[in-house]
């Protein structure tokens, strides 16, 4: 994936969340993805991301962006709905319950915490030992 695809995919992952990115939020963007980029890299001993970690990368983007946003400007995160997280999910039967009384900053950083983390031991099937 190049550098502008991945872009573009964090930008509409984003998007998915209720966040639109800005002009001004292209260079955080891009900031972001290059240090998600360089991280997977060097952690794995790697040249370029492979296909199986690409949207574990995206993710994490999403979540270094949230993470910098929520730091540095956090009322343009006013946007984005988390007002309905879900509380439970029960299989049989289907039934999803919704936790309507939750405190929004915690939830926040449920979320990035999430986009941060999940995925991350993935990395050992494409790391490659250094020499």
């Amino acid at each position: 994936m190049t550098d502008a695809e991945f872009i573009t995919k964090t930008t509409e992952r984003l998007a998915m969340l209720g966040y639109t990115v800005t002009e001004t939020d292209v260079p955080a963007v891009e900031y972001c993805c290059g240090k998600v980029k360089n991280t997977i890299k060097n952690d794995c001993n790697l040249m370029d991301i492979p296909d199986g970690l690409c949207h574990i990368s995206i993710d994490m983007s999403v979540g270094e962006f949230l993470l910098a946003k929520k730091t540095f400007a956090p009322g343009d995160l006013e946007g984005l709905d988390l007002t309905e997280i879900v509380k439970s999910i029960q299989t049989g039967d289907t039934t999803v319950q919704f936790d309507t009384g939750v405190n929004e900053a915690a939830s926040l950083d449920s979320i990035i915490n999430y986009f941060l983390t999940n995925g991350r031991k993935q990395f050992c099937f494409f790391r490659k030992l250094r020499w």
